[in-house]
């Protein structure tokens, strides 16, 4: 048998377990520990695809019960970027001698889990996202389960749902849309949809009832309630943001989406190809595609409000539309719109404005700072937004994004020496390198021989069309494991 392309079976039986003379954290087999787990998933993946609920449960509870499962759930929390935030117990798990205590705590037995610490985020709005910090016993115990509810919520999932999944990506839902409506004869119209507060709203005896999981653990979970300025709220509804396991579980949740738009389309339709139905989602946003505006409104939406209706959500109608594609859509940051019978995908004005309003706002902070520190800021922020918009159609985007954030720090560069003329100003900011001038450089110091910190410029980056995975690819299917590795490889 083989196991996914994430992981490599070796040889012979394995429990897993680290031997006995393995006592420190350092010194254990995690190649060994992950084929475990591996193969239990994989195990659970086949259940599930033939319908075998029990062997699933009984899969899933061998996985949670087994040291391999509660090592891993360990090492992810203790590796992920919240490793340092700690819970309302105030405890995190930093030392190797805590990590494995914590191990030999993730027992079911007994477990109550600890109210969540509310905080706030920005939003793009202005708003503020409330996120629950679970401590990081819970933390571990929802990373546990996830391991055993992955193979389940990838075998069942929607074929083109993209968000909050292993291997896939904004890229691959953006590439979706390419072949959806590239074509001549494509849909005219779509359905921009927008769930409203997705993982606050979802509901809780929804979950209970149709997530195959230990239903115990999971109300547990729903129920813990948080702590915001010391005082105890309880949660009637939703998935708390910030928890391991709540983005599997608001997508399972919308799982089944496709499915009932199809069928909705297909009592109206003689055919799927006539009424031109598709939808693509990510995580809690979503298109539909349909021939024709009155099967989006007298169809589509319908279906769409009764499916969420049952899992206690409903549709924010300030932020769903109907659009035709002459007039284009954004989605995930880029706009998708046909030009004639020509479809392009570019940077959404709002990604390029929240860029740039970034960029102000780091120059407006860093009056003082020096031009190589100031470098060292903007690269990972332009490089970043760059490499995520290299798939659509960006060129003439990033050139003019350069030219902006030039014109940003010459003004920035000015401010800095009211009294110098333009021409002093430049030779000490900016620097030609071949052909190309007004480059924002400076020399690096402590380097033996000369180097230089160089802004990032988008224009640099060459555009490269994405290759969409499939559809219906599994990572936990052992017949995918050769495509999974091709892709790794590209």
């Amino acid at each position: 048998m083989t196991v996914p392309a994430a992981v490599a079976k070796a040889p012979g039986r394995s429990t897993g377990a680290p031997p006995a003379n393995e006592v420190t954290w350092d010194r254990i087999n995690w190649d060994q520990v992950a084929q475990e787990v591996a193969r239990l998933q994989v195990r659970i993946a086949k259940a599930s695809k033939v319908g075998r609920w029990n062997k699933v449960k009984a899969l899933q509870r061998l996985l949670t019960s087994s040291r391999s499962g509660k090592l891993l759930a360990v090492k992810r929390v203790t590796e992920n970027k919240g490793k340092r935030t700690a819970g309302v117990d105030g405890k995190i798990w930093s030392t190797p001698a805590s990590k494995l205590k914590a191990v030999q705590s993730l027992e079911f037995r007994g477990y109550r889990p600890l109210p969540l610490r509310r905080v706030y985020i920005p939003k793009s709005n202005g708003k503020e996202r409330p996120l629950g910090i679970p401590c990081m016993r819970d933390r571990a115990m929802q990373a546990l389960w996830l391991l055993a509810l992955s193979p389940v919520a990838e075998t069942t999932a929607d074929p083109n749902s993209y968000g909050f999944r292993p291997r896939r990506s904004t890229a691959d839902a953006i590439e979706q849309c390419f072949c959806t409506l590239a074509k001549r004869a494509s849909a005219q119209w779509i359905l921009e949809g927008d769930i409203r507060g997705c993982f606050d709203n979802i509901s809780h005896s929804w979950l209970e009832e149709n997530i195959p999981m230990d239903r115990a653990i999971l109300s547990r979970w729903l129920k813990a309630g948080y702590m915001e300025r010391g005082k105890l709220f309880p949660t009637e509804a939703g998935t708390p943001q910030g928890g391991i396991a709540s983005p599997v579980l608001a997508n399972m949740a919308l799982d089944g989406l496709e499915e009932a738009v199809w069928s909705a389309a297909r009592r109206i339709t003689t055919a799927r190809q006539k009424s031109k139905v598709n939808v693509i989602r990510y995580a809690d946003d979503f298109i539909v595609t349909a021939a024709s505006r009155e099967l989006l409104e007298q169809c589509v939406k319908p279906t769409v409000e009764k499916f969420l209706a049952a899992r206690g959500l409903h549709l924010a109608p300030e932020k769903t539309f109907i659009t035709h594609i002459s007039e284009g859509f954004d989605f995930l940051g880029q706009n998708v719109r046909k030009y004639g019978d020509k479809l392009l995908i570019k940077p959404a004005r709002k990604s390029v404005k929240a860029l740039l309003d970034k960029v102000r706002e780091v120059l407006k902070k860093n009056m003082a700072a020096t031009q190589a520190q100031v470098i060292m800021l903007l690269n990972p922020i332009l490089r970043g937004w760059a490499m995520y918009h290299r798939h659509v159609v960006a060129a003439a985007t990033f050139t003019k994004v350069d030219h902006l954030v030039c014109r940003m720090l010459w003004n920035w560069a000015k401010r800095r020496h009211p009294r110098k003329n333009t021409g002093w100003v430049k030779a000490r900011y900016f620097r030609r390198f071949g052909p190309r001038d007004w480059i924002f450089a400076c020399p690096a110091c402590g380097y033996k021989q000369m180097q230089w910190f160089v802004l990032f410029r988008a224009e640099t980056l060459p555009i490269l069309r994405h290759t969409k995975i499939r559809s219906d690819a599994n990572l936990f299917d052992p017949a995918w494991t050769a495509y999974f590795q091709r892709r790794s490889r590209a």
